[in-house]
């Protein structure tokens, strides 16, 4: 699992990716903070929720080749003949993304550090919206991880991780129109009620319980899509 994370780590940071999504991430938030610091709002949670927006475009293209490349190369029988079990693998290429997107998140702590040094409060609603924050992360990672391992082509699957992250940011709305059954599900995937919960400093154990749940189910999906794949090769 270790040699995996850092070879997907080194492929991330050997090539222009990782810059550039870091890059866009990092400008969007300044345009974001500079918004919200010139008419004097004292709250960086405000910017977060804006941050979990950008996510969705983010993420997509940040998965896509995490799993679609190993099989368009040919590499994924490599991998999946290797000693290495294949739990092993998708949780090392998962933990690689996410090393990714945790960097790019520590930086945006710099504009929190600049509203307290021109006289904000770090309070727990901060470090809440930041908890939520990174667990939102994984589970659209997760999401991205799982769409990445049902194609080799990287455009499919980011496309499909678009579609599921926006139906689940949306999935509040959408259960208000079908009702029901369907109501029940979308609310369970559901993902930005718990983070709003988080946004506001209400730190509680079902919302962290959910997301690592969340994170987890999709890690599993993504394993058996990949097992029932080098079954079906022999």
């Amino acid at each position: 699992m270790k040699a995996i994370f850092w070879k997907e780590v080194k492929s991330y940071f050997y090539s222009p990716m990782a810059y550039i999504l870091i890059g866009l991430f990092i400008l969007l938030t300044s345009i974001f903070f500079m918004q919200y610091f010139k008419y004097g709002y004292g709250l960086f949670n405000n910017i977060l929720d804006k941050m979990g927006s950008i996510l969705i475009v983010v993420i997509p293209i940040l998965t896509m080749r995490i799993l679609a490349e190993d099989r368009k190369n040919g590499t994924e029988v490599l991998l999946i003949t290797s000693p290495v079990n294949i739990t092993s693998i998708v949780i090392g290429k998962f933990l690689a993304v996410y090393f990714v997107f945790f960097v790019m998140t520590a930086l945006t702590f710099v504009f929190p550090i600049v509203m307290v040094a021109f006289g904000a409060k770090f309070t727990t609603q901060l470090v809440g919206g930041y908890i939520g924050f990174l667990l939102l992360g994984a589970s659209y990672i997760a999401v991205g991880v799982f769409a990445s391992s049902l194609t080799e082509n990287q455009v499919i699957a980011v496309i499909i991780s678009y579609v599921s992250l926006l139906i689940m940011r949306l999935a509040d709305s959408l259960s208000t129109l079908v009702g029901g059954f369907a109501a029940k599900v979308l609310s369970w995937f559901s993902i930005l009620s718990r983070y709003d919960d988080f946004n506001r400093g209400i730190l509680g154990l079902s919302p962290v319980v959910y997301y690592l749940s969340f994170t987890a189910v999709f890690l599993f999906l993504t394993i058996r899509v990949i097992e029932k794949r080098r079954w079906s090769q022999g």
